[in-house]
């Protein structure tokens, strides 16, 4: 039996990864130089500081939502080592440590996290414990008290995604049981690891029909359902910006695709080009018991372009958690009774103010002040 939506004392849980980052600083004002001759090797390169930070959806996308003003429950592991209470640390300052589990035997993740400035970032990545996370650590009587259940990352959780992701796929169908509406965020395998050679165009055609909200980048959805032409494209690229060379049309094909599959709404995430965001049949999100009951009912069924807010080069900081606080923003847009198109601008913008922190969040304002701006920017169009 599900709970009602009045009865619903969550906005949302946010599960799935859990890390520590390390990012070494750089200098706003270091020229930007194609990130390729910047590493090169033998090089020396001067940075300014190591920031230290969580990392992983639950830190990123949980965190951005609560200073958002949602009400959340955050839901990943940690291993017993210095890193882990490190992490437990930071979470229990904002009364969010409640749902993290501690593993023995297998340690806390961490991340090393390259962005120099006017460059996406490049990650050394140990997932820790996140490769042995199963639906056990998901208390789906919480997820039950919550409006949205958010997952992210599974291609750097083994567990859910060995055996034709079966594991992922009874979490999500678990979650939708309790009632939640299901959105999931992904990440890009390393290519050359067993997560990048498993079947992802299979694995995602048996979850993604309990996937209400799907939040991908560009790179992880082309990765995913065309991998050949996804090669074909970072090896004509070169040391250049892959991005530029996705052509439009194939966000189209993308998103068509996906939305076969049963997803409801699709945003993806395009960096510097903004976002791609279409909508399928909101039926079962507009519906008044729904756990979102969505006032925009019509949503963008054609598809539509989101476009970035512009970036004060002067106050960028770095990169890292990006995606994670826009789909924050995106989530918290449509918990609070936004339109589906302003929910999109709202995603623009947090993932704008990421840019100006030194961590996922210290960049993120107040949400009136956000909804005011985007009020501000429609009536000026």
């Amino acid at each position: 039996m599900t709970t009602s939506v009045g009865a619903r004392r969550l906005d949302a849980v946010v599960a799935g990864y859990l890390g520590v980052d390390l990012t070494p600083g750089f200098s706003p004002l270091r020229p930007v130089v194609p990130f390729g001759e910047l590493f090169r090797p033998g090089k020396l390169i001067e940075t300014e500081g190591l920031h230290v930070s969580l990392g992983g959806v639950v830190a990123n996308t949980g965190l951005a939502m609560a200073r958002f003003g949602r009400r959340v429950e955050l839901m990943g592991s940690v291993g017993q080592d210095a890193l882990g209470d490190m992490a437990l640390a930071r979470l229990s300052e904002r009364g969010l440590e409640g749902g993290i589990r501690r593993k023995p035997g297998v340690g806390t993740a961490y991340g090393l996290v390259i962005a120099p400035p006017g460059a996406d970032r490049l990650f050394l990545e140990d997932a820790g414990c996140n490769r042995v996370f199963t639906a056990s650590d998901v208390d789906f009587q919480r997820v039950g008290e919550s409006r949205v259940f958010h997952f992210g990352y599974p291609p750097l959780m083994e567990a859910l995604w060995v055996n034709g992701g079966s594991e992922l796929r009874a979490l999500l169908g678990r979650a939708r049981e309790q009632g939640a509406a299901v959105s999931l965020d992904m990440t890009l395998p390393d290519p050359d690891s067993p997560a990048g050679r498993a079947d992802w165009r299979s694995i995602l055609a048996e979850t993604l029909p309990l996937v209400d909200i799907f939040m991908p980048s560009i790179e992880e959805i082309l990765y995913m359902l065309e991998p050949s032409l996804y090669r074909r494209i970072v090896s004509d690229c070169g040391d250049g910006d892959s991005l530029e060379a996705i052509p439009m049309e194939m966000y189209e094909s993308l998103a068509v695709h996906v939305l076969s599959l049963g997803v409801r709404i699709l945003l993806i995430k395009a960096g510097h080009r903004g976002a791609y965001l279409r909508t399928g049949d909101l039926a079962g999100l507009s519906r008044p018991f729904s756990p979102l009951a969505l006032e925009d009912t019509h949503g963008c069924p054609q598809g539509m372009w989101i476009a970035p807010f512009p970036v004060e080069k002067e106050r960028f900081r770095n990169a890292c958690g990006a995606g994670d606080c826009a789909i924050a923003g995106f989530l918290s847009a449509l918990l609070s009774g936004e339109s589906i198109h302003d929910a999109g601008r709202l995603a623009m913008l947090a993932g704008r103010d990421n840019l100006y922190g030194n961590d996922a969040i210290s960049g993120l304002r107040d949400w009136k002040q956000m909804v005011l701006e985007v009020q501000r920017e429609g009536d000026m169009a």
